[in-house]
């Protein structure tokens, strides 16, 4: 080549869009982010030059000359790009050309290409959905073992220090079992610090909600060094209630009143039903649990009147399981009496997993809904101040209270 022959371009160039890629990295796990773009450059440049790097083969049509870094400012931090340089062509390249959710994460994107790209159909579209470009299933899969370890590093972590307030419920999805579709169940755990800020304390599968799904993840949560643990709140989950009291004996359980009342209304006629709500709400506008248990008696009395039998005899048996949380300071008390805390994580898990349909294992589905609680765990909803806890620890000093 003579000197003054300027090299021609090969392959195609693609142009990168710092502005894109800075407003959609946004909340996102730095380290994560960082990884997983730098693989993507990785791959790029071996896709450029038709082989991959200290690779010898006849189809190569261009060489590395080492790398540059390219640092880039998110929300989640600063991430480091090592963008490779080629001989013969220049290397630019469009990481992530557009995000289309906002509030999803690196690791949520490659673990549904993951997915997809098992059952091949759908990854060269969600591929070149996110990144304008199509990346092979097999690339994806390799980027989505490192997330996966670093979920699981994630899912087995310690719990540092106490736990005062916990809360549990579950939820089921579809999976794909020798052709059929078959239910599997993800149990799930969020805390409140004695600081007063919320965690996930941990996600796990489980074949149905029963008494052996819930033990074991109680025990795993008790392994790991949950403590402190005063109140937990959940649903009447059948065996559940059972294993709380065998893992956490020195806590109390609050029924959720949210669920408590759905329970109620499947007894009564459904014309009946906005009556009946505002005289159960009545019970629990009370003042303290002596007035609520005084007015609840006369709602039985009412029900049993208006011969709902069924209803009455459930708010007589269970109606005191959801009046637990009168034993905290008041100030909590409208966090404490329902599973709304963690209604939000649900919410979300069931929105990403919804385009998913069926999963073709309990593992998929579980990567899956622990990136999404993991990208949670990093965004306000952990770092901003959830409740006051001054109150619980000075009216337990003042009872002579052991507080840790």
């Amino acid at each position: 080549m003579e000197d003054d022959e300027k090299p021609k371009p090969m392959g195609q160039v693609i142009q990168i869009d710092e502005a894109r890629i800075k407003d959609h990295l946004g909340e996102m796990v730095r380290g994560t982010v960082e990884e997983a773009l730098n693989a993507m450059l990785d791959a790029e440049a071996d896709q450029l030059c038709g082989a991959g790097r200290y690779e010898r083969t006849e189809g190569r049509r261009d060489t590395r000359a080492g790398s540059y870094e390219r640092s880039l400012d998110t929300k989640a931090g600063p991430v480091k790009l090592k963008v490779p340089k080629l001989r013969r062509q220049t290397f630019e390249t469009a990481i992530i050309e557009r995000y289309q959710r906002r509030e999803s994460s690196v690791e949520e994107a490659l673990i549904e290409m993951y997915l997809a790209g098992v059952s091949v159909r759908r990854v060269e579209d969600i591929t070149e959905a996110l990144w304008g470009t199509r990346v092979s299933p097999g690339t994806v899969s390799n980027l989505n073992k490192k997330i996966y370890a670093k979920i699981d590093e994630w899912r087995h972590r310690r719990i540092e220090g106490d736990h005062p307030y916990v809360f549990l419920d579950g939820i089921v999805m579809k999976r794909t079992w020798a052709g059929e579709v078959r239910n599997v169940s993800l149990l799930v755990a969020i805390g409140v610090t004695a600081d007063g800020y919320r965690e996930i304390l941990g996600i796990v599968e489980g074949p149905k909600e029963d008494k052996s799904g819930w033990s074991s993840f109680l025990c795993d949560l008790a392994d790991r060094g949950l403590s402190g643990v005063q109140l937990i709140v959940s649903d009447a989950c059948r065996g559940l209630v059972e294993s709380a009291a065998e893992h956490f004996p020195d806590a109390q359980w609050q029924r959720c009143v949210v669920h408590f009342y759905r329970n109620i209304f499947s007894a009564v006629p459904a014309g009946k039903v906005r009556d009946i709500a505002k005289m159960l709400k009545a019970i629990h506008a009370q003042e303290s649990r002596e007035a609520a248990a005084e007015k609840m008696a006369a709602v039985i009395a009412e029900l049993r009147a208006a011969k709902l039998r069924k209803a009455a005899d459930l708010l007589e048996e269970h109606g005191h399981e959801t009046l637990t949380y009168y034993g905290y300071p008041d100030s909590h008390w409208l966090k404490l009496r329902t599973n709304n805390p963690l209604e939000r994580i649900m919410r979300e898990i069931r929105r990403r997993t919804r385009a998913v349909g069926a999963f073709p294992d309990g593992q998929s589905c579980l990567n899956l809904a622990a990136a999404r609680l993991r990208h949670i765990a990093g965004t306000q909803w952990s770092t901003r101040k959830y409740m006051n806890m001054t109150p619980l620890y000075a009216e337990q000093t003042q009872n002579g209270a052991v507080v840790a």
